[in-house]
């Protein structure tokens, strides 16, 4: 149970910044306590000694305080059996938590001691103590600022192993530096996977040495920037200059400093379906045999063989080079094979995979993509890996020793759970941050929609499946619609922020008014820190109804409890000396042609316009 001690003397209120934790996510329990201990230049990192991993984190806490403060602590090996006036302790016991990943966090006014099991406990612990400094410590540059941190006491670990956040660069290429910026914001929140979804339909982004066309044409498409699922297919003879792939070195680079932050990096190699940018590269691989475009973007699902053929040997001989060298590259115990979406009405007219049927008796094209993943599955066993795969790698059968990521709801995570196979909850509705975050009028363009409230509610643990076989959960970037590096920040944060207060925190302590809190206080680090993200959950939303005389009305909400919404209906911005919405669906009268509300909270002015015309309205109530 979490504990909280507030003390409202003089004293604590001048000696500590606040008496609420600001943390994300939520520590499993803490107490506040009078006092703080202030920052200065000559705070000493003290690290157990003889242990590498320990000094990382030590000169990544170093590292991290440097820039804004101008301070330059130094790391020291050593044991403290009591804290030094001054210091940061980082000590490891096999008493502090019978979680690996747990640490306990003690701020006195002399010093900190944070202590863990391991490296990454310490490296958590750390994460906790740089939140709990002022929102200047997240810039690169020197901040004025009251450096201190207010006396706590934290013990805490996570509830799930698999923290998780898919980035798709297949749909659009992100730089290496980037990828990098954005497994440091993982960092920031506990997340631990960094999914990389690395091969697809629209690029392939992966150096192979011996396969020099996967990246020579594979990664490589016509620039389109019309809307995505209707842009103009490529023509012949046009130039391919989109895109980009990683080198083997900058998969190291990404790898190494992702390891440095106790994050896994998963790599993910489409297959059987969503392989057009591998037959584009190697035709011969296909049913039909080409040619073949790197999609840009088009509507092209069952009109272009975009799966591997399942009958051609020399398609497992690929698989086989490929997996020999993602085993090599990524220290990754799962190499994930994606399995969804394959379309096989190739398969059906094709004399190869016919005859692979009749040879393994197969009864049909599911029992047929159940042989090319149980045969992959072996491929990547002999390399030491095993597989994932999305909930798809069910149909036919599932192979052997493969873990399901469910991405179609839960049910495909439950029905493996059953066969006693490991899963990661991934469903669309709670986890899909391609998705809307708020009324579409406010939005870059995608599909589906996603608030900030439903990925709180996020529950990767089913009612009547046993927990030990939910790894945990994850959050997906599909990057049809995010065609650069700022906007997928943008649709990462803050939902991924409630995505890993799900993933860490106790079930019991989920507070959806505390958590948009802190969500608030967080959005100023990230301000220091120059994130992008969405405040799209002080914006108002708007829903189409009729009323009991069938005439067109509209109902208006928030996210927020607490807010209140103000309207016009003359076409004029709204303000809150204008009508306040009551609750009730506003009628729209027979001559008016927009409606124009706005949210504020304390008085204050929290979110933005939104402006819908009575045609809008009329078309959204006739699509519901």
């Amino acid at each position: 149970m979490r504990t909280m001690v507030v003390c409202f003397s003089l004293l604590a209120l001048a000696g500590a910044r606040a008496a609420t934790l600001d943390v994300i996510p939520q520590p499993a329990s803490y107490e506040m306590r009078p006092g703080s201990f202030r920052l200065q230049g000559g705070v000493s990192i003290v690290v157990p000694p003889g242990v590498p991993e320990a000094l990382q984190v030590g000169t990544y806490l170093a590292n991290a305080v440097a820039p804004p403060t101008g301070f330059r602590w130094r790391v020291v090996e050593g044991t403290r059996p009591s804290l030094r006036r001054g210091e940061i302790v980082l000590a490891l016991s096999g008493r502090a938590s019978a979680n690996p990943e747990g640490y306990q966090l003690e701020v006195s006014e002399r010093g900190v001691r944070i202590q863990a099991a391991s490296a990454a406990g310490l490296f958590y612990g750390v994460q906790t103590l740089i939140q709990l400094l002022p929102p200047e410590i997240e810039a690169k540059r020197r901040q004025e600022a009251g450096w201190s941190i207010p006396c706590v006491r934290i013990t805490d670990s996570p509830r799930f192993a698999w923290r998780g956040l898919m980035l798709d660069v297949s749909r659009h290429f992100f730089p290496k530096e980037f990828i990098k910026r954005y497994i440091d914001e993982m960092a920031r929140y506990k997340m631990n996977v960094f999914h990389w979804h690395l091969t697809d339909d629209n690029g392939w982004r992966i150096e192979i040495k011996g396969l020099p066309q996967l990246t020579q044409t594979g990664a490589w498409r016509v620039p389109r920037l019309g809307k995505w699922g209707r842009r103009e297919p490529a023509r012949d003879g046009e130039a391919a200059s989109e895109g980009g792939f990683y080198t083997q070195e900058d998969i190291r680079e990404v790898i190494a400093y992702a390891k440095e932050r106790f994050i896994t990096v998963l790599p993910e190699v489409e297959m059987p379906g969503h392989a057009l940018a591998a037959l584009a590269s190697y035709p011969e691989l296909s049913c039909t045999g080409g040619p073949f475009h790197v999609d840009p973007g088009t509507d092209f699902y069952q009109k272009v063989d975009n799966s591997f053929c399942a009958g051609n040997e020399r398609t497992f001989e690929f698989i086989d080079k490929v997996f020999t060298a993602v085993a090599a590259l990524f220290p990754s115990q799962y190499v994930h094979i994606g399995g969804d979406e394959c379309f096989k009405g190739f398969w059906k007219n094709c004399p190869k995979c016919q005859r692979r049927m009749a040879d393994e008796h197969l009864n049909n094209a599911e029992e047929l993509q159940s042989y090319f993943v149980r045969r992959a599955e072996k491929i990547l066993e002999s390399k030491g890996k095993r597989l994932i795969g999305w909930d798809e790698i069910l149909e036919g059968g599932l192979a052997p020793n493969a873990t399901v990521m469910s991405w179609r709801g839960m049910e495909g995570g439950i029905a493996a759970a059953k066969m006693k196979h490991q899963v990661i909850m991934s469903p669309t509705n709670f986890v899909y941050l391609d998705y809307y975050q708020g009324d579409p009028t406010l939005e870059p363009s995608t599909f589906g929609r996603l608030l900030l409230s439903t990925c709180y509610q996020f529950e990767p643990v089913p009612e009547g499946v046993e927990p030990q076989y939910i790894l945990g959960g994850q959050g997906n970037l599909w990057t049809e619609s995010v065609p650069n590096p700022r906007h997928a920040e943008y649709m990462t944060w803050p939902r991924s922020m409630a995505l890993a207060e799900v993933l860490w925190s106790p079930k019991t302590t989920r507070n959806w008014d505390d958590f948009v809190r802190r969500v608030g206080a967080h959005f100023k680090r990230m301000d220091a820190a120059e994130v992008n993200y969405a405040r799209t959950v002080y914006d108002v939303a708007m829903a189409p109804v009729l009323d009991a005389a069938g005439r067109l009305a509209v109902k208006m909400s928030t996210e927020l409890s607490g807010s209140d919404i103000y309207y016009t209906l003359d076409g004029t911005n709204p303000d809150r000396f204008l009508q306040k919405y009551v609750g009730e669906p506003v009628a729209i009268s027979g001559d008016a042609y927009v409606v124009k509300a706005v949210a504020y909270r304390d008085g204050r002015l929290s979110g933005r316009v939104l402006t819908l015309t009575v045609e809008e309205l009329r078309a959204r109530l006739k699509n519901k």
